[in-house]
């Protein structure tokens, strides 16, 4: 067999299933068989054209798996063996890897070893379903393979390691960038998948109080599974008024915005004590404006910080050992599953927030 079905990106507004040509393995690469996939909030920016990617790209970059076939350089792992690979998938080489930021692994070099594009794209180190051809299909290339595969601990299903390649990574990453500390106050806005892992990883980190904010009860209530002490729905409170009663007056120690727009970046600035931390999530698709007020000017001691969900085989043998472990259980957030042959279908459910969905599961 040399095709593959596999999900591409064709225009603004289509994603299909084609016939691709099964990918040849180079000496540094793994070809993987997918057994389980996802559709991300991220693939919904692509399908829209809100985020451009090549045509003719297979998208996705959530891949779990069995290897198929291991170039000749990469040791240490076998045919048969079933593995992940982080939405990230650094080489380790660049100067950014090296400099202890892998997720930004992406300057563009050229044959002559010059840098295009001045040498650096924020998501370049996302390589799957950007960069390179995705896990939306029935096998995937991986790239720098020794240094991305991560073998499955025995006893763990698909759907148990399903969110580690991206949405725990990403989630988690703005606790750990949020610096909680042990009794912290914590607020995260919006409870989609990355909201409900960030609101995991606080729990994890010690915070004491975690404020959960979302506009969907059944959301909110996921929120107090996996964590949240108190819920707040934005269509019944005033959101900041409620987290200053709360606090006290003081506010909140950090906080995490998970959805990508003004408004909840505006608040999750506003909840923040003097010398809060504000740790950003969400993929904008307009400029930001930062309130002169909110940010005291630029005095107040406050910290933004950004982040793209770290990869390779250390970190995703770290979230799975979480997994493990029994620290978080992220199947729930899987509440719909789809044949890769109906993954058009699943689109339309999962770009339109249908039926209750946080995640679909795609399986080859």
């Amino acid at each position: 067999m040399s095709m593959m079905k596999a999900a591409v990106f064709l225009e603004k507004g289509r994603i299909e299933l084609v016939d691709k040509k099964i990918p040849d393995v180079g000496p540094n690469d793994a070809l993987v068989k997918i057994t389980t996939t996802t559709i991300c909030g991220t693939d919904v920016h692509i399908l829209k054209g809100e985020y451009p990617v090549a045509k003719n790209l297979t998208v996705g970059h959530e891949p779990v798996g069995i290897i198929e076939k291991l170039g000749s350089n990469v040791k240490g792992y076998h045919e048969g063996q079933r593995v992940i690979a982080g939405a990230i998938c650094p080489s380790f080489t660049s100067y950014p890897s090296q400099d202890g930021f892998p997720s930004q692994d992406g300057a563009y070099l050229q044959e002559d070893g010059t840098c295009s594009c001045h040498g650096y794209k924020a998501t370049a180190g996302w390589r799957f379903g950007n960069m390179i051809d995705g896990t939306q299909a029935e096998y995937v290339l991986v790239p720098d393979a020794q240094a991305n595969l991560a073998p499955i601990p025995d006893g763990l299903s698909d759907e148990e390691v399903l969110m580690c390649p991206d949405i725990m990574s990403t989630g988690f990453k703005g606790a750990e960038n949020a610096d909680i500390k042990i009794g912290d106050i914590v607020v995260v806005f919006a409870q989609g998948p990355i909201g409900l892992c960030a609101t995991a990883g606080a729990r994890l980190r010690g915070a004491s109080t975690i404020i959960a904010v979302d506009g969907n009860d059944a959301r909110l209530a996921m929120a107090k599974k996996l964590g949240a002490t108190v819920t707040l729905n934005f269509n019944n409170v005033d959101v900041v008024d409620e987290v200053m009663k709360l606090t006290g007056g003081r506010g909140a120690d950090a906080s995490i915005e998970c959805l990508g727009l003004q408004a909840t970046f505006e608040q999750a600035l506003r909840v923040l004590k003097p010398g809060g931390t504000l740790s950003s999530l969400g993929v904008y698709s307009q400029d930001l404006t930062i309130p002169m007020q909110y940010f005291a000017a630029g005095l107040g001691d406050h910290t933004i910080r950004t982040a793209l969900c770290p990869g390779g085989k250390e970190r995703m043998r770290r979230l799975m050992n979480v997994v493990q472990s029994g620290g978080v259980d992220l199947k729930p957030l899987v509440t719909h599953t789809y044949q890769l042959d109906d993954i058009v279908e699943a689109y339309d459910l999962f770009a339109h927030q249908r039926d209750g969905v946080l995640k679909v599961a795609i399986k080859p």
